[in-house]
């Protein structure tokens, strides 16, 4: 084989491996939401719009943080 293939494909096996690992770090920063429990224990399907009604324990799994980083 020759040798500029040999360099071609390691750079590009590096060039994954390196944007794959800069992507689980920035994605590490990122906060998913976690379904709200009810006192039994399932999930709670509905939603509603008022945000004056959730307890600031409850905003702060899901989007509705705003921890000022942008």
């Amino acid at each position: 084989m020759d040798f500029t293939w040999v360099i071609v494909i390691i750079v590009l096996v590096l060039g994954v491996v390196i944007g794959n690992i800069t992507l689980l770090k920035y994605s590490a920063k990122f906060k998913f939401p976690t379904p709200l429990k009810t006192e039994d224990g399932k999930g709670q399907n509905t939603k509603t719009d008022d945000s004056s009604t959730q307890s600031p324990q409850k905003k702060s799994k899901g989007f509705d943080d705003d921890d000022g980083a942008g």
